[in-house]
């Protein structure tokens, strides 16, 4: 990959927002946080502010697929990406988020072990350990520091992987918190600063759209209405997101927990606004390169100096805030919720344990990060076969009325995924990983999500069909 042009100006911007991370990170993390409480959740005293920014940042790591997408598929990315997720982070802050204010669960396997028994804890914190890997996204941060830099991608990978998880690894949650406000504010900074550039430079809306090829001005752009139709399931993932749950988890109150999801749903359609734009205008003045470098790009041939150094800093800080909430969440999966319970600790020695979870996790990205073709396609796919194992048993924990027993609940989530990834397995088989050939055009969410619904719905039909024992 060829390293772009950088004056000696955007370099130090980005070495100078480089060290304040770190160093915003060590502070967090002066008081060491001993309980797990405090290392995973910040002592539960998380403010309003705090929420939406470290929710909005964390949200968006995938920045450079929705540069891909918007850049190849126009402005349907709206449809794939927005619209859905606006709706579920909707119905995920009406239902959910209050709730789980008021559970004392820390983690999603806390609460699956809780309500449901050992089998159903360990197979979901197998799968939210999958679900939350910050592999995908160390990656793009890889791809960004050689960009800058021109390190091999070996060298951006450990370098970036470590950057991430130092500070976490000393200050847990509140360390991530305390970065994700100044990262929030370098995320909108950035796009506004690309867009300004690119209006000013190349005329607004009406000269964009007079220029783009017409299936970008269409709302499926040219993918199929089952590829589009999918995309709305896929964003049930919502639902079940280990970053969603931590935060509402650690909000100083219910109302924080759900006016916050709120507000950062409006905050992602500005953000929306400014990244699908912006993709269009790659797509308008640089046609024909790879659509994954549709933003470095156009910074690279619109940007001046300091400009150019204030948006790389903006990228960095969408990514970077992902790798470092993920790396968090995926140690304490690993950590507390499989080797301590794995090992009947009786002692309060979590944080210990997911110290040594964030270790691994950080191992195992570096080394998946290399096997790592685009975020999209890693979203869709993850999304396919987890979110039929998790959706209804993480949801019923909260619901104690449709809550089934821990076999019930350990068979849907076993059947969900092994469908979905039996029909994922077969599309493989019969066609090929880029381009799948599933077995009746079922795409493999759906058989998974079907049986578990129809399961979930029989079993609560059956418990309620059964005499009470007081009858």
């Amino acid at each position: 990959m060829n390293k772009l042009n950088f004056s000696s100006i955007d370099l130090f911007l980005i070495f100078a927002y480089l060290f304040t991370i770190l160093f915003l990170g060590f502070r967090a993390g002066r008081r060491k946080p001993k309980k797990a409480e405090e290392f995973l959740l910040a002592g539960r005293q998380l403010t309003l502010t705090g929420f939406v920014a470290t929710l909005v940042v964390t949200w968006y790591g995938g920045i450079l697929g929705i540069g891909e997408y918007s850049y190849q598929y126009g402005i349907s990315t709206f449809l794939v990406f927005g619209i859905p997720f606006y709706l579920f982070s909707v119905v995920f802050g009406a239902l959910l988020a209050g709730k789980i204010r008021e559970a004392n669960s820390l983690t999603i396997p806390d609460r699956l072990y809780e309500q449901f028994g050992r089998n159903s804890g360990i197979l979901g914190s197998i799968l939210i350990f999958i679900i939350s890997s910050p592999a995908p996204y160390v990656l793009m941060v890889a791809v960004i520091l050689q960009l800058i830099f021109g390190w091999s991608l070996v060298v951006a990978i450990i370098i970036g992987a470590v950057f991430s998880a130092l500070y976490v690894y000393l200050g847990g949650f509140k360390a991530v918190v305390l970065t994700d406000k100044l990262q929030f504010l370098f995320m909108f900074g950035g796009f506004v600063l690309l867009l300004f550039f690119a209006v000013s430079e190349h005329g607004g809306i009406g000269s964009l759209f007079s220029s783009l090829p017409e299936e970008h001005l269409t709302w499926h752009g040219g993918n199929s209405f089952g590829y589009m139709f999918v995309w709305f399931f896929i964003a049930l993932w919502t639902m079940i997101d280990p970053a969603f749950h931590q935060r509402c988890a650690a909000a100083k109150s219910p109302a924080i927990a759900k006016k916050g999801i709120f507000i950062s749903v409006g905050f992602w359609f500005l953000f929306d606004i400014l990244t699908i734009t912006s993709g269009l205008y790659a797509r308008m003045l640089l046609p024909g390169i790879d659509p994954v470098q549709a933003y470095p790009l156009l910074a690279e041939a619109l940007l001046p100096p300091i400009a150019k150094g204030l948006f790389f800093i903006g990228i960095l800080s969408v990514i970077m805030s992902t790798v470092d909430s993920l790396t968090l969440i995926s140690g304490a999966t690993i950590g507390r919720d499989l080797i301590w319970r794995y090992r009947n600790d009786l002692t309060d020695n979590t944080t210990y344990y997911s110290k040594i979870g964030i270790f691994i996790t950080l191992l195992l990205a570096i080394f998946i990060a290399y096997l790592i073709p685009t975020v999209i396609g890693i979203w869709y796919t993850l999304g396919s076969v987890l979110i039929p194992a998790l959706l209804l048993p993480v949801m019923s924990t909260y619901f104690p009325r449709y809550r089934l027993n821990g076999q019930h609940t350990f068979l849907i989530m076993v059947t969900g995924f092994l469908l979905s990834f039996l029909q994922l397995t077969i599309g493989y088989m019969l066609g090929t990983i880029a381009e799948p050939d599933y077995l009746l055009g079922i795409e493999p969410i759906f058989p998974g999500l079907i049986v578990s619904f129809f399961l979930f719905l029989f079993f609560n039909l059956k418990n309620n069909r059964e005499p009470s024992p007081s009858s």
